[in-house]
């Protein structure tokens, strides 16, 4: 918890917005990956990371680097970040935890699939 609670302190310095909690950010990591660091591959090789960033995510993020250095957690929750903020800015100054993770589930329309419900489910048990 304390290099998460540090990790998310580097990030925000960035930023001039308000972003999710620190329990948002613990839960989807738990979700994606149980906690795990590193270049961990899911979705059949098609994501990276502890949030199992898929390439097009990291594209349409616009952040800096290479799509490997989502291996690295405090890169990913970067990702995310600018990820959320591009497609979700209203959620993301309101802190809805529900219709972020649900874009980070399922795209740029995700909060609107009804796919993307169960992922959510998953997400708030883990933030309780």
């Amino acid at each position: 918890m304390k290099k998460l609670t540090m990790i998310l302190l580097l990030v925000s310095s960035w930023k001039l917005v308000a972003q999710p909690s620190t329990k948002f950010w613990r839960a989807l990591h738990l979700v994606e990956t149980r906690g795990k660091h590193g270049a961990i591959r899911g979705d059949n090789g098609r994501a990276l990371g502890p949030l199992q960033i898929h390439r097009t995510y990291w594209v349409d993020s616009r952040v800096a680097g290479k799509y490997e250095d989502c291996a690295s957690l405090a890169y990913s929750i970067k990702v995310a970040s600018a990820y959320m903020r591009r497609y979700a800015s209203t959620a993301w100054r309101a802190g809805n935890h529900q219709v972020l993770a649900r874009i980070h589930n399922g795209g740029p329309r995700g909060h609107k699939k009804k796919a993307t419900i169960k992922y959510w489910n998953k997400v708030r048990k883990e933030m309780k």
